[in-house]
C-alpha cells in the first residue's frame, strides 16, 4: 500500500522548513541582498553536501528501497563545480573547504550511508525537492543581486534534463509514496528530514557574520528586523 510518505514529509517538516527560511541570511537573500563572498561560501558547502549525498546514492543504486532515488538528472555536484569555477577561478578546488557545520552535515550523510541508508530518502527530499520548488526564484534573485547574465554563476539552479519540473515533482512524490517502507521507517525518515533542515539552517547561520561585515550592521538589522506587533501567532499542531 502507498505510504503517503510525500505528504507526511511535507506536513511533518513544515515548522522546520519555515524556521530555515526565516534565517537572517535567507531573509537578506530574498530581499535581493546577495553578497558574493558569502554566497560563494554557501555554494562551496553545498558542493561537499551534494558530493556526499550523490556518492551515497551511487553506492546504493541497487538497494531494494533506494534504487528509485538514484536519478542523476537531479544531481547537483557538477553544476556546483561549474559555479565554483566562476566564483573562485580555475583553481577553485584548492580554494574551497567545508565549514564546521558543513562537516557535520556531510558526516551525517556518510554515517547514514554506512548504517541506515533508507534514511537518505530524507536528505533527497529536503535537497532536491527544495531545489526544484524554489530554484527559478532564487536564480533570478542571484542574477539581479550580483548582476549576472547568460546563466553564468547560476548552474546550480538549472535542471536542463527536466523539461517539466511540475510534472517531475508530481512523479517524484508518487515514487516516494510507492517505496516499500514500514510505518516505523516513514516516521524515522520524517525525523531525519527535520534534522536535514536544521543542518541547512546551521549553514546559513555560519554565513551571517561575514554578511554583516560586508553590508554593515545597520543594513543587516533593517533587512532582518521582525515586526513583532503584526506577526501572526504560530499555528498549533
Amino acid at each position: 500500500m502507498p505510504t503517503q510518505l510525500a505528504l507526511q514529509l511535507r506536513e511533518g517538516t513544515r515548522q522546520a522548513h519555515t524556521l530555515a527560511e526565516s534565517a537572517d541570511f535567507i531573509k537578506c537573500f530574498l530581499k535581493g541582498v546577495v553578497e558574493k563572498n558569502s554566497y560563494r561560501k554557501l555554494l562551496a558547502n553545498f558542493y561537499f553536501v551534494y558530493s556526499a549525498l550523490e556518492e551515497s546514492l551511487e553506492r546504493h543504486s541497487q538497494h531494494p528501497v533506494l534504487a528509485p532515488l538514484h536519478q542523476p538528472v537531479l544531481f547537483r555536484k557538477q553544476s556546483l563545480a561549474q559555479d565554483l569555477q566562476y566564483y573562485y577561478g580555475p583553481a577553485w578546488v584548492r580554494e574551497v573547504s567545508p565549514s564546521l557545520a558543513c562537516q557535520a552535515y556531510v558526516s551525517r550523510i556518510r554515517q547514514l550511508s554506512d548504517t541506515d541508508p533508507v534514511l537518505l530518502i530524507a536528505h533527497c527530499y529536503t535537497r532536491y525537492m527544495g531545489d526544484l520548488s524554489g530554484g527559478q526564484i532564487l536564480k533570478g534573485i542571484a542574477e539581479r543581486g550580483m548582476n549576472l547574465s547568460d546563466g553564468v554563476g547560476t548552474a546550480f539552479y538549472r535542471f536542463e534534463g527536466i523539461p517539466d519540473e511540475k510534472q517531475f515533482k508530481a512523479n517524484y512524490r508518487q515514487m516516494l509514496d510507492d517505496l516499500p517502507l514500514t510505518e516505523a521507517q516513514v516516521a524515522a525518515i520524517v525525523i531525519e528530514a527535520n534534522g536535514s533542515f536544521q543542518n541547512n539552517m546551521k549553514l546559513f547561520q555560519e554565513l551571517e557574520g561575514s554578511l554583516v561585515k560586508a553590508i554593515g550592521q545597520m543594513l543587516f538589522n533593517t533587512l532582518t528586523r521582525r515586526n513583532t506587533r503584526s506577526a501572526p501567532m504560530a499555528q498549533s499542531s
